[in-house]
């Protein structure tokens, strides 16, 4: 069932802008809304020079899209606008997503977009084209509360949900954004979509990174970088130098494949150094990580953080979107979120995203989170020969 907009007056008095993407979910998004008899406006982005992805199946936001959100507009009968954003978008995703990468951090855009260009700059476009709201297709819930706050949770389908790419989403944001497609399935979208008569009703969903046209985010770094990815040191846990490297934008944590080097035993990316240019590897129990340190939190739980971890919070966890939370303990320590995690996690990175949850079950409330600053590896590194891991990870949660 759609999700109530929860909003004042009638529906044909009421304009909501909806974000569409081209793709099944936001043409939904918009069809359904227009059904209910809301005074929809579709709006869709052009965020990046998309000559390359037009016809690229699984891409996002290419020049293919923007066709296919104007079809159906027509098909549902409402207002479509195309709007530029290519120039925001280069400032708040793209540099950002290689300006990490050389920093040694593994990003993910998908948040960086939503928290900036879309429930930022977008939001504030609706609003000023007297929009009440703004509706995107995410598969995610969100839900007033008594004092008048928006609570975010988790979608009905946990395989679909996006709650882990919205977390930054702030508490004024909330309360300007509705995700009708919450409570719903993919195969009932898919389902609505052929009832509309949509053309995009089979169409894939978006993969990978939008803005690579290529699948290869080490082509975009070094367009926008030129010369940046120095080549270095491949050395073990002890120091040990293996081998060389051409980059270390070349390699991410968790790596096993392309590292150039035998040694007789399997070998995986634990951790990068951009500062000494060194990427080292290690065995896979060297991968396991128990404590982190976060940057940036968005706190979206009922309490203040400082009041709710005064000690410490019992919550659940999420450092991929591909995984379930995970039970872990939150602590405010001088003035930044410390994460221990009970069971320990493979091939956390910095950059990546933490959130948390105040259950593992479907629907469980989002109470916020925020990006890896550094980490503790669960196993001991040797520090006298080698102390770039280890007095690196503990100056970060120092």
């Amino acid at each position: 069932m759609l999700n109530s907009l929860a909003l004042e007056g009638r529906p044909q008095d009421t304009r909501v802008v909806v974000a569409m993407s081209g793709g099944v979910d936001s043409s939904v998004t918009a069809a359904l809304l227009h059904e209910e008899g809301y005074d929809v406006v579709g709006v869709t982005l052009q965020l990046y020079d998309h000559g390359a992805a037009v016809h690229r199946k699984g891409a996002c936001c290419a020049g293919q899209d923007v066709y296919d959100a104007r079809a159906v507009a027509a098909r549902i009968g409402i207002p479509h606008y195309v709007l530029d954003y290519e120039s925001r978008f280069k400032e708040s995703v793209i540099d950002r997503f290689a300006d990490s990468y050389l920093a040694g951090e593994t990003p993910v855009p998908c948040i960086a977009c939503n928290q900036s260009v879309k429930f930022r700059d977008l939001l504030a476009t609706s609003r000023e084209l007297g929009a009440a709201v703004l509706a995107t297709g995410h598969y995610v819930v969100s839900r007033p509360q008594p004092d008048g706050r928006w609570n975010l949770y988790r979608a009905r389908e946990a395989d679909r949900d996006q709650s882990y790419f919205l977390f930054a989403t702030t508490r004024e944001q909330l309360a300007g954004v509705r995700f009708p497609l919450g409570t719903l399935t993919k195969a009932e979208t898919r389902a609505a979509a052929r009832r509309f008569g949509l053309s995009v009703a089979e169409k894939s969903d978006s993969q990978d990174i939008c803005f690579v046209p290529s699948g290869r985010y080490t082509d975009v770094i070094e367009r926008l970088k030129p010369g940046a990815a120095e080549p270095g040191e491949i050395v073990d846990c002890d120091g040990q130098v293996l081998g060389q490297h051409p980059g270390i934008i070349h390699f991410t944590v968790g790596q096993r494949r392309g590292l150039g080097v035998a040694t007789g035993h399997p070998l995986y990316v634990v951790a990068l150094d951009a500062e000494r240019r060194r990427v080292i590897v290690g065995p896979r129990e060297a991968l396991r990580t128990r404590r982190m340190r976060l940057r940036d939190v968005n706190w979206l739980g009922d309490a203040s953080f400082e009041t709710a971890a005064e000690t410490r919070l019992e919550a659940f966890v999420r450092v991929r979107s591909t995984r379930p939370p995970q039970p872990a303990w939150l602590q405010w320590h001088d003035g930044a979120i410390e994460v221990e995690l009970v069971d320990g996690e493979d091939g956390v990175s910095p950059g990546q995203a933490c959130v948390f949850y105040d259950s593992a079950d479907n629907e469980a409330q989002v109470l916020g989170g925020g990006f890896i600053a550094g980490t503790i590896p669960a196993m001991h590194i040797a520090a006298d020969r080698h102390e770039t891991i280890a007095s690196h990870a503990r100056a970060a949660l120092s």
